[in-house]
């Protein structure tokens, strides 16, 4: 059965770059936000196991994302996919439950390397 995949990013040429970059074989759903708003409101209304996340969004950033995951303890994964690499941004997505921080580009072997590490592939 497929893993359900939300891929939330403000950018369609990012969304498009982690789509592109996840491992073929990995047997996936993808579905695609352009906000943490719209993000949410799948996030509520179905299950899905991964989320790819952008921290610097319109509407409701990746913080305020993470931060509603927590509280609506809605149980995914999710991996933080951005160009904001500030340690002390990465230690707060950390805390807030992200599995992982991978600095936009998008890097193919870190992304395949972090859904093996959590046993996602």
């Amino acid at each position: 059965m497929a893993l359900p995949v939300l891929i939330c990013d403000d950018s369609i040429l990012a969304r498009k770059q982690v789509r592109k970059s996840l491992p073929e074989s990995f047997d996936v759903e993808v579905q695609t936000a352009g906000n943490g708003l719209e993000a949410l409101a799948i996030l509520r209304s179905q299950e899905i196991g991964l989320v790819f996340l952008d921290l610097t969004m319109p509407e409701l950033d990746g913080i305020g994302v993470l931060e509603a995951i927590k509280a609506d303890q809605i149980d995914c994964f999710v991996i933080v996919i951005s160009a904001d690499i500030q340690p002390e941004m990465q230690r707060r997505v950390m805390e807030l439950g992200a599995l992982a921080f991978i600095q936009k580009p998008v890097n193919e072997d870190k992304l395949h390397g972090v859904l093996r590490q959590y046993g996602l592939f």
